[in-house]
C-alpha cells in the first residue's frame, strides 16, 4: 500500500467532513464543516471546497502526494459522471456535477461514491465486518441508507446506485417519503420517523415523558428525546421505538432473503440505542425471513461510529486501486 495518506471527504446532510487518512485507516487531521444543504448546492459545494483547501493548506504532507480526493457524498449518484442527481438530504439537488467542480476548483482528481456504500467498505476492511465476503451495512439516522459487499468486493449496480435500502416500500399505503413515493423503509423507521410519530401521538392528547427532554416544545421532539424517554421507562416512547424497529427488522429480512449475508452492520444514530433498537429488529428477522439465512446472519452495530464515512471513503479508493 502507499504510505501517504489519503485527502477524504464525507459530504453528509447536515456536516461536512474532511480528513486525512493513513492506509492503515488511522484519522490523522479532521475538519468538520456544516453542509448547510438548505441553501442549496452552489453554497453547500463552496464551502467543502473551502474545507478542502483548508485541510491542504494545514497539512504537513507535501502536495504532490495527494493525486486523486475521495469523496463519499450523501445521494443518488451516476458514479460515471460524476454527478448527485438527487438526494433527500440535500433539497433541491438536481444533477448537480460535484466531481467536475471538485477537480476544476481543487486541480486534483475526484473519485466520488455513495457515502453508505462507501461505509459498508470501512465496516469491511477495518470494522465489524472485517474478513468476510457478504456483508450489509445499514445506517439508520435521519434517512435510511445502504451498502452491499459481495465476494468481498463493493457492489454498486450498473451506475453506482444500488444500495438506497431505505427506499424499498414497506408499506404501499404508508407516509409520504422525501424521494417522492410512499410507505418507504426511511418514513417508517428512520430518526425522522421516530420523531414524526412522537408529535403525531402527543398532538392527539397521549403523555408522555419526551417532552421533559425537548423542555415541553412538541415541535422539537427529536428521536434523540424520544430514546432518552424510553430510556427513562416512558411507555409511550418504548411502544414508538419498538414500532420503528419493527419495521426496520421487516426491511432487514428482505435483505437477508435476497442477500443472504453473512452479518448487517448496523450505523448511525439510532443504532446508538442499542438493545431496544436491535433486540426487536434481530427477532423480526427471526420470525419473517427464511430459516436457513436467518440462522446465519449475524446483525451487530457498527464499530466505526461517525468516522465511518470519512474511512470508507478512503477505504473504496484503495479498493479501487486494487491495493
Amino acid at each position: 500500500m502507499p504510505e501517504s495518506p489519503i485527502l477524504a471527504v464525507d459530504l453528509g446532510g447536515t456536516k461536512i467532513a474532511t480528513a486525512l487518512v493513513s492506509t492503515s485507516g488511522q484519522i490523522l487531521e479532521q475538519l468538520l464543516t456544516p453542509t448547510l444543504a438548505d441553501e442549496g448546492p452552489e453554497a453547500a459545494v463552496g464551502r467543502m471546497i473551502a474545507a478542502i483547501k483548508t485541510t491542504l493548506s494545514e497539512s504537513q504532507v507535501s502536495s504532490p502526494a495527494f493525486s486523486t480526493i475521495a469523496l463519499a457524498s450523501a445521494g443518488i449518484i451516476d458514479v460515471p459522471k460524476g454527478i448527485v442527481t438527487a438526494s433527500p438530504s440535500f433539497p433541491g439537488w438536481c444533477d448537480v456535477p460535484i466531481r467536475e467542480i471538485v477537480e476544476r476548483e481543487t486541480g486534483l482528481a475526484c473519485f466520488l461514491i455513495n457515502d453508505a456504500t462507501a461505509a459498508v467498505a470501512a465496516e469491511h476492511r477495518l470494522g465489524a465486518g472485517k474478513g468476510l465476503k457478504n456483508l450489509l451495512y445499514v445506517t439508520v439516522s435521519t434517512g435510511i441508507g445502504g451498502g452491499i459487499i459481495v465476494d468481498g468486493q463493493i457492489y454498486s449496480g450498473s451506475l453506482g446506485c444500488a444500495g438506497e435500502i431505505g427506499h424499498m416500500t414497506i408499506d404501499p399505503d404508508g407516509p409520504p417519503c422525501n424521494c417522492g413515493s410512499f410507505g418507504c423503509l426511511e418514513t417508517l423507521a428512520s430518526g425522522r420517523a421516530v420523531a414524526r410519530e412522537a408529535q403525531k401521538r402527543i398532538a392527539r392528547g397521549a403523555r408522555s415523558l419526551v417532552l421533559e427532554f425537548v423542555e415541553g416544545e412538541p415541535h422539537n421532539i427529536t428521536a434523540k428525546a424520544v430514546a432518552e424517554a424510553a430510556k427513562a421507562g416512558d411507555a409511550l416512547a418504548l411502544e414508538i421505538i419498538s414500532q420503528a424497529a419493527t419495521y426496520l427488522g421487516i426491511g432487514m429480512a428482505n435483505l437477508v432473503n435476497i442477500f443472504n449475508p453473512e452479518m448487517i452492520v448496523i450505523g448511525g444514530g439510532l443504532s446508538k440505542m442499542g438493545d431496544m433498537l436491535f433486540n426487536p429488529v434481530r427477532r423480526t428477522v427471526a420470525d419473517r425471513a427464511f430459516r436457513l439465512p436467518a440462522q446465519s446472519v449475524r446483525i451487530v452495530p457498527s464499530q466505526l461510529g461517525d468516522e465511518v464515512g470519512l474511512l470508507g471513503a478512503a477505504v473504496s479508493l484503495m479498493m479501487s486501486k486494487g491495493l
